[in-house]
């Protein structure tokens, strides 16, 4: 008994190893790419400045100032919130799925993401045409309110509609209507003052400076705490309101402070740089793969990184595939998320069927 008992203690610590050693690499290598596609960021452009001189300029502000201004002033606030806005996507997507016990469920898919662009379009009109100008916190508010409104109806649909394909079509549709309303709003809003209403409409983040940046970051920053303090009730939410329930979690508020954590992040992407597809869908279902588990404690940290690595990279993409042209951000996102999605669905499709075999 006792050497039976060692064993299965042996196999206990180098599982446990096992699982260690995997996430410790995963996180490696996000920490990794993350560098290294800031330094390809920041090399690459119009204006080519060379790796010593960029470490150069970042750490000491040492350089020609025309160098120093595109690094400091263009190329570092359009990363940083790259990478910001990219890891709070992948997490408002990952709270979604939470919520939604489904893994298909996603601010872009749901719709969110266009009603919170719905309202910011009638937010920059009026306030462009009325005052000249609109603070960030005015677009948060609104991209907020615009998200809470979108989920609301999401939320009415699910208690008639117990099927989640039906309710992701249904959030398609909310999707499409938010489009068509913005969209008729931008052809009519041909000033020249809100010219950029259409760049932001379709998604981009070119034009971050370091005031966008500081905002972002204390909302992301704030979220992502709040989230991460909340893996334990997620943990327990994820096997089932049952056994949440039995822990001691308060289903009702807990499903509250997910869905306005979820609204938040996504308000503040939309806010800033405009709807993207497929980031808070494709980028949980990597991170799930790559670490071999769903645990929260885990799961969300390496979310947000690898939301914001994968946005990164998708910008500098959308910056030289066709330079000087720049592509809209969620036309790369979509052409790397969509293919991952369809395999999600495929494999998902086929582990239900070899259950309903076994069974």
């Amino acid at each position: 008994m006792a050497g039976l008992h060692e064993q299965n203690t042996g196999g206990y610590h180098a599982e446990n190893f096992r699982r260690r050693t995997r996430y410790t690499f995963v996180f490696a290598l996000l920490i990794a790419a993350f560098f290294l596609i800031t330094i390809l960021n920041i090399n690459t452009g119009n204006v080519h400045i060379p790796v010593p001189r960029i470490l150069k300029i970042i750490f000491q502000k040492a350089g020609s100032q025309d160098e120093v201004n595109i690094i400091w002033r263009i190329r570092l606030p359009r990363i940083l919130m790259s990478a910001m806005l990219g890891g709070a996507l992948a997490l408002s997507g990952f709270l979604l799925q939470t919520f939604f016990e489904n893994p298909i469920a996603g601010p872009f898919v749901l719709g969110i993401s266009s009603g919170a662009k719905m309202v910011v379009a009638i937010i920059m009109i009026f306030f462009l045409q009325s005052f000249g100008r609109v603070s960030s916190w005015a677009l948060i508010i609104a991209a907020f309110f615009g998200s809470l409104m979108a989920t609301g109806f999401i939320l009415i649909v699910s208690r008639s509609i117990p099927n989640m394909a039906a309710l992701l079509v249904a959030g398609i549709m909310i999707g499409y209507i938010c489009s068509a309303v913005t969209d008729f709003l931008v052809t009519f809003a041909q000033d020249s003052d809100i010219v950029n209403l259409h760049g932001w409409s379709q998604g981009s983040f070119s034009g971050m400076n370091w005031s966008n940046v500081t905002v972002a970051a204390a909302i992301v920053g704030i979220s992502f705490i709040l989230t991460f303090l909340m893996s334990k009730p997620i943990g327990a939410f994820q096997l089932g309101e049952a056994y949440a329930q039995s822990m001691g979690v308060d289903v009702k508020r807990f499903r509250i402070f997910l869905i306005l954590l979820s609204s938040i992040l996504s308000a503040t992407v939309t806010a800033f740089a405009g709807p993207i597809s497929f980031v808070g869908i494709a980028v949980p279902f990597l991170m799930k793969r790559s670490m071999g588990t769903a645990k929260p404690l885990v799961i969300i940290p390496a979310t947000f990184m690898g939301g914001a690595v994968f946005c990164m990279v998708c910008d500098l993409i959308a910056r030289m595939a066709l330079a000087p042209t720049e592509l809209k951000i969620s036309t790369v996102t979509s052409i790397f998320g969509a293919p991952i999605v369809i395999f999600m669905l495929l494999k998902r499709n086929k582990n239900k069927m070899q259950g309903g075999g076994v069974g």
